[in-house]
């Protein structure tokens, strides 16, 4: 399965409840699950963190439908070519 087909996989189960949510609350919990992720790396704890990685992706997607972005299209226009900024794959730019 690709991003996009995930992405319409998020829509099929979703977006009915992430349009009446709104994408002010849909980004806010998308931001609540990166700090789940956050806790479960933290604790060392890899089954929780797999499950609160899929959360924050699936939210994500779910953000992305609801204003209209095709992830895997942004994605491929920003890093399609490798590094945005010095165009290498892998990236050669110098550490900040």
């Amino acid at each position: 399965m690709n991003l996009r087909e995930i992405q319409e996989l998020m829509a099929e189960i979703y977006l009915d409840r992430d349009r009446r949510r709104g994408a002010d609350k849909t980004l806010l919990w998308m931001i609540s699950e990166a700090g789940e992720v956050a806790d479960a790396y933290l604790k060392s704890d890899r089954k929780a963190l797999e499950n609160e990685v899929a959360d924050l992706l699936a939210w994500l997607l779910s953000f992305c439908n609801v204003i209209g972005i095709d992830l895997e299209e942004a994605v491929l226009a920003k890093y399609g070519r490798g590094c945005p900024n010095c165009g290498s794959k892998p990236c050669r730019c110098p550490p900040k």
